[in-house]
C-alpha cells in the first residue's frame, strides 16, 4: 500500500470507525437484546443501514493493518481525542508535567553532582589520593575532612608512589580584583605545574601552566584564566594574553585561557583564575602555608598507570603510608599528635566524577528529594488513572460496538494506550522545560555572593533516558489498566446499558476507590515529611543562639595592600573602629576573628594545672565591647577594658560550658589556663576575668560547647585582615558611609559586607531547601489527591442518582444524603491515613540526620498531618454531597 493511500485510508478508518460506533450503537443493541449472536446482530444492523459493502471494507481496514502500519494512526487518533477534550487534555498534561518535571529536576542535579564525569581526558583513570583512615575520637586536623593533604605530604606521596603515571594537587582560594573600596572576589586555584597537563586540559588562547612554571620561589608567576571568567570580565579579548591583571594588589601576567567547559575538579565550584602553587608565598606573605606540614589545604588526584586498578592503587598507598607519614611528621607536634599522625592511612578513591564538598553536604538531601518527587509522580499517575477510568466508562458503549463488529481487543487497547502515550509525551516535554527552571532555581537558591555555586546543568543522555523511563512507566501506570478494563466488559452487557455509561461495575469502582486510598496514603507520607522538615527549620531558627542576629553588619577589611607596618596595625584598627563608631545610626562597634555561625573556625587544646586536655576548645579573638554589641550576657566578672594591653597579663573570657567542664563547682574568675605550646616553647598563661553566657559557635545544631574569648589587642601579630561588627539601626545605609570612611583612612583597603542574620540563614541553607521543597511537593500531592477524591465522590453521586432519588422520594432528607456520601469518603480517608501512617514512619527514618529535636515518629507531627489532610479531603467530599442533597427526586427518576 502506498504512503498516500495508507494515510488516506488510515484517516478514513478513524472517521468511519467513530461514525459506525454512533450509527450502529442503537441498532446492534436492539438485535443483541433479541438474542442474536454478535455476528448476526452486526450483519442485521448493516443490512438495515443499506450499505453492507462499506461495512465490509471498514471491517477489512480495521483488521488488516499490521502493527507497524497502525502505530501512526493510533497516535493521531489519540491526539484527536485529546483535541476534542481540551479540558481533560490540559489537566492530564499539566499533572504529568509537574510529576515528571520535579523528578527530572532533582535527577538533573544528582546527575551533575554525582554521575557526570569530569570534562577531561580519560576521567575513568583518575583516583583521589587522600587520608582515608584517621584516629577515632580526635577533632581538629584529624577529623577526616577533605582535602586532608599538606604540601610536604603531597610531595612525599608523589615521590614514593609507583601506581600513578603522575599525581597532581590543587587548593581553593579567593582573590580580590578590587584595588580599594568594596570587594570584587574571584574564585582561584593553586595548582601544581602538572595539574592541567595531566588532566589533558587544552588552551583556548595562549598557553597553560607547565611544570617549569611551578618552581620554588617563583617571583613572577603567570596566571591562567577560566574561559567563562575570560568571557564575563574581558569579553573574550584575545589581546589580554601577555597583559596583566591585579589580584590582591599584585600585578600578574596572563599567560593563557583554558578551553570552554573545564571548570576544575571540584564539582560545585568553578575557578576564575589559576596560579602555580609556588606563588602561594608571594601572594600570602607571612601567612604562607606551603611549607607547613601541619596545614591541610590541598587535594590530590593521580592518573592510574595502564593495567593498574583502583584496588591495587589503594593497597599500594596503604602499604606506603607509614613511610610517607614518618617523612612528614610536623616538628611542632607533641608525642600524642605525632602518634595520631602516624596512625593515619593514605588511600585512593574513585575520582572520575570529580571531588565535591557539595556532593557530601547535599547528597543525602537530593536522594530524599528524589524519593519525594517519585511519590508525587505516583500520586499524579493514580489521579490520571482515575481520569482515564472515567473516560473509559464514558466510552464503554463505543468500545462494545467496535468489539461487536469485529475489532480486536488488542487493537482497541493499543488505541487507548496511544492516547496515554500522547499525554505522557507532551507531559514529559513540558516536564523537561519545567525541570530546567526548577534545577536552575535550586542552584541559585544554594548559591551566595561570597560562595558562588557552579553546577553544569546542560542536559545529557542520562537526564533524557531518566525522563523517558519515568514517562514510559507513568504511561503504563495510568494508561494500561483503564485500557484493559474498557475492553473487559462483554459487548452485550455494555450495549444493554444503552449508552447511559454513568454506571459501571462494582469492580471498576473498587479500583477507583483503591487509587484514591493510595493517593491519600502517599500524600500523607509527603505531608508528614514536609511538617518534619518545616518544624525542624522553625526549631532551629527559634533556638536561643546566645547572641543577637538582627541589626548587625559584619565588615571584612583586607588591609594587606594598605602599606601599614605590622607594628602600626593595631593603631590603624583602633582609628577605623573610632571613625565607624561616630557614624550616624551606629550604636556599637567591635572587632572579631569570626562572628558566631560565621563560617570560620579556630580551636586549640588547653593546659590546666599542667595537664594537657585531649579535646580541643573553640576560640575567638575579639575586641572590647564585643559582648554588648552582639547581645551576649556577661554572667560573672568583667569585660575587656582599657587595662588590657599588649604588655599586660593575658586575659580571657570563657563561656559557662567551659566553666562547667573544666572548673566544676568552683569560682572560675581568677583561674588560669594555657594553650598547648610547640615543643621547646614556654606555656603562656591566661587568666579568666569574665564568664559569658553560652552561645553557638559553628552551627545552630551543635549543643553549647566550651568557648574562649581572647582580647584581640593582646595578640602579638595582628591579622592584616580586620573584621568589625557594627550594631546599627539602618544596615542598608551603613555600607556606603562605612566604605567612604575606610577609603579616607586608606584608599587601598578592600571591604566586604555581610549581615549577621544572612550568615545565620546561609548556615541553614540545607534545612531551608528541604523545608521549602518538601512543603511545595506536599501541597502539590494534597491538591492532586483532593482532586482525585472529589472526582470519585462526584462519580459516585452520578452513579447513584437513581438510588438517591428513590431515597429522597421515600422521605430521606438532605442531611442523610450528605452523611451517606461523606461517610463513604471518610472510609476511604481512614484507610489511606492508616496505610500512610505506617509508610510515613518507615520513610521518615531515612531523614533522622536532617531533623532537629524531632523523631521521625513524632506524634504531634503525625496528628497534625492527619488533621490537615482529613480537613481538605472531607471538604472535597462535602461539595458533591451537598450537590446530591439538592437533587430533585422527580428529575433523578425521570432521567433514569
Amino acid at each position: 500500500m502506498g504512503v498516500r493511500r495508507f494515510f488516506r485510508r488510515t484517516r478514513w478508518d478513524e472517521e468511519r470507525a467513530r461514525e459506525l460506533a454512533s450509527y450502529l450503537d442503537e441498532e446492534t443493541a436492539d438485535n443483541l437484546s433479541r438474542g442474536m449472536s454478535p455476528g448476526e446482530a452486526r450483519a442485521a444492523a448493516c443490512r438495515k443501514l443499506g450499505n453492507p459493502t462499506l461495512i465490509r471494507e471498514e471491517i477489512y481496514v480495521m483488521n488488516s493493518f499490521g502493527f507497524l502500519e497502525t502505530i501512526w494512526q493510533d497516535l493521531r487518533y489519540g491526539a484527536r481525542l485529546l483535541r476534542r477534550n481540551p479540558t481533560f487534555a490540559v489537566v492530564a498534561i499539566l499533572t504529568l508535567a509537574l510529576g515528571t518535571g520535579a523528578n527530572a529536576a532533582i535527577f538533573q542535579l544528582l546527575d551533575a553532582v554525582r554521575l557526570r564525569t569530569l570534562p577531561v581526558d580519560r576521567p575513568e583513570e583518575l583516583a583521589e589520593v587522600r587520608i582515608v583512615q584517621t584516629p577515632h575520637g580526635r577533632k581538629g586536623q584529624f577529623n577526616g575532612r577533605w582535602p586532608m593533604l599538606s604540601y610536604p605530604l603531597y610531595q612525599e606521596i608523589r615521590r614514593q608512589q609507583e601506581v600513578f603515571s603522575d599525581v597532581i594537587a590543587w587548593g581553593s582560594v579567593s582573590f580580590d580584583l578590587a584595588q580599594g573600596g568594596e570587594s570584587r572576589p574571584v574564585q582561584a586555584l593553586w595548582v601544581t605545574g602538572n595539574f592541567l597537563s595531566v588532566l589533558g586540559v587544552r588552551p583556548a588562547a595562549g598557553r597553560l601552566i607547565a611544570p617549569s612554571d611551578d618552581t620554588p620561589g617563583c617571583a613572577a608567576p603567570g596566571v591562567v584564566l577560566g574561559h567563562a571568567f575570560w568571557q564575563r570580565e574581558y569579553g573574550g579579548d584575545p589581546s589580554l594574553i601577555g597583559r596583566s591583571i591585579v589580584l590582591d594588589g599584585r600585578r600578574l601576567d596572563v599567560i593563557g585561557v583554558t578551553a570552554p567547559g573545564f571548570f576544575g575538579v571540584d564539582v560545585g565550584r568553578a575557578f576564575d583564575v589559576a596560579l602555580p602553587v609556588c606563588a602561594e608565598p608571594l601572594m600570602r606573605g607571612a601567612a604562607s602555608r606551603i611549607q607547613h606540614p601541619d596545614v591541610w589545604f590541598l587535594g590530590a588526584i593521580g592518573r592510574l598507570k595502564p593495567g593498574v586498578t583502583l584496588t591495587q592503587a589503594a593497597a599500594h598507598l596503604a602499604s606506603r603510608s607509614r613511610g610517607i607519614q614518618e617523612a612528614t611528621v610536623p616538628p611542632r607536634y607533641t608525642a600524642g599528635d605525632a602518634k595520631d599522625y602516624l596512625a593515619m592511612q593514605i588511600g585512593a578513591l574513585p575520582a572520575a566524577t570529580g571531588i565535591s564538598g557539595l556532593r557530601r553536604h547535599y547528597g543525602d538531601s537530593l536522594n530524599i528529594l528524589l524519593g519525594v518527587t517519585g511519590l508525587v509522580l505516583l500520586i499524579a499517575c493514580a489521579n490520571l488513572a482515575n481520569l482515564m477510568l472515567a473516560r473509559a466508562t464514558a466510552r464503554e458503549g463505543e468500545v462494545a460496538v467496535r468489539l461487536a463488529i469485529g475489532a480486536s481487543r488488542g487493537r482497541i487497547v493499543r488505541q487507548l494506550l496511544a492516547e496515554s502515550l500522547v499525554i505522557a509525551a507532551l507531559g514529559a516535554a513540558a516536564g523537561l522545560l519545567l525541570a530546567q527552571w526548577i534545577s536552575r532555581s535550586l542552584v541559585a537558591f544554594l548559591s551566595s555572593g561570597s560562595d558562588p555555586l557552579f553546577v553544569d546543568l546542560a542536559l545529557d543522555w542520562r537526564t533524557f533516558a531518566f525522563t523517558a523511563g519515568v514517562t514510559a512507566a507513568a504511561c503504563l501506570l495510568f494508561g494500561l489498566t483503564p485500557a484493559i478494563r474498557a475492553t473487559a466488559t462483554p459487548p452485550l452487557t455494555a450495549i444493554k446499558r444503552g449508552g447511559r455509561g454513568a454506571t459501571d461495575g462494582r469492580q471498576r469502582f473498587g479500583i477507583r476507590r483503591a487509587l484514591v486510598v493510595a493517593q491519600i496514603a502517599l500524600s500523607f507520607v509527603l505531608v508528614v515529611g514536609a511538617l518534619l522538615f518545616s518544624r525542624s527549620l522553625l526549631k532551629l531558627t527559634a533556638t536561643d543562639a546566645g547572641f543577637t542576629q538582627d541589626g548587625l553588619v559584619a565588615a571584612q577589611l583586607d588591609m594587606r595592600k594598605s602599606g601599614v607596618a605590622p607594628d602600626a596595625q593595631a593603631a590603624l584598627n583602633a582609628r577605623i573602629i573610632a571613625r565607624v563608631r561616630a557614624l550616624p545610626g551606629v550604636s556599637g562597634v567591635t572587632q572579631a576573628f569570626t562572628t558566631p555561625i560565621g563560617g570560620n573556625f579556630w580551636n586549640e587544646r588547653i593546659v590546666i594545672g599542667g595537664a594537657l586536655q585531649q579535646e580541643q576548645v573553640n576560640v575567638n579573638s575579639v575586641g572590647p565591647d564585643y559582648l554588648r554589641v552582639l547581645g551576649i550576657r556577661l554572667v560573672a566578672g568583667r569585660d575587656f577594658d582599657e587595662h588590657d594591653t599588649p604588655r599586660s597579663p593575658r586575659v580571657a573570657i570563657v563561656s559557662e560550658s567551659f566553666v562547667r567542664k573544666y572548673f566544676p563547682g568552683a569560682n572560675a574568675i581568677g583561674q588560669s589556663f594555657g594553650f598547648e605550646a610547640e615543643p621547646g616553647e614556654p606555656l603562656r598563661s591566661l587568666q579568666i576575668v569574665g564568664v559569658s553566657a553560652d552561645l553557638k559557635y559553628a552551627s545552630l545544631r551543635e549543643p553549647f560547647e566550651p568557648l574562649i574569648h581572647l582580647d584581640a589587642r593582646q595578640e602579638e601579630h595582628p591579622d592584616p585582615s580586620l573584621q568589625i561588627v557594627v550594631a546599627t539601626t539602618a544596615p542598608a545605609s551603613l555600607t556606603p558611609a562605612l566604605t567612604q570612611v575606610i577609603g579616607e583612612l586608606s584608599p587601598s583597603i578592600v571591604v566586604q559586607y555581610q549581615t549577621v542574620r544572612s550568615l545565620v540563614e546561609q548556615s541553614l541553607l540545607q534545612e531551608r531547601l528541604m523545608a521549602r521543597l518538601s512543603g511545595f511537593f506536599g501541597l502539590l500531592a494534597v491538591l492532586i489527591a483532593t482532586i482525585g477524591l472529589y472526582g470519585v465522590m462526584s462519580y459516585m453521586v452520578a452513579r447513584r442518582r437513581t438510588e438517591i432519588g428513590v431515597r429522597m422520594a421515600l422521605g430521606a432528607n438532605g442531611r442523610a444524603v450528605v452523611w451517606m456520601i461523606v461517610r463513604e469518603a471518610a472510609t476511604l480517608l481512614a484507610a489511606g491515613l492508616g496505610i500512610g501512617a505506617g509508610l510515613a514512619v518507615y520513610a521518615a527514618g531515612a531523614t533522622t540526620a536532617l531533623l532537629y529535636q524531632l523523631k521521625p515518629w513524632d506524634p504531634s507531627t503525625l496528628l497534625l498531618a492527619a488533621i490537615s489532610l482529613a480537613s481538605v479531603a472531607l471538604v472535597a467530599a462535602w461539595v458533591p454531597a451537598r450537590r446530591a442533597a439538592r437533587l430533585s427526586p422527580t428529575m433523578a427518576l425521570r432521567q433514569d
